[in-house]
């Protein structure tokens, strides 16, 4: 069985990264600077890749996305993404 990120989706949360970056009124960069601020260092083009499932996500990112944006991290995972 190939593992998850041989697939074409590295992460299970980059629609709603996106989703919930945009409701905050939050561009890329600014979300990065937040970030930072945190002590997690996420650039803005990382946060792109992320966002088109195109990066795996840390724990510890995942963490700080949520803090940042202010949701659960279960309201970032995709519950459909094995579908």
């Amino acid at each position: 069985m190939a593992r998850i990120i041989d697939g074409s989706k590295m992460n299970m949360i980059g629609k709603n990264i996106k989703k919930y970056r945009k409701l905050k009124g939050l561009k890329q960069q600014e979300l990065s600077n937040q970030l930072e601020l945190m002590g997690v260092y996420v650039c803005r083009g990382s946060i792109s890749r992320i966002e088109d499932c195109q990066r795996t996500v840390t724990d510890i990112e995942l963490y700080a996305f949520a803090k940042v944006l202010n949701v659960s991290i279960d309201d970032l995972i995709d519950p459909n993404f094995f579908e």
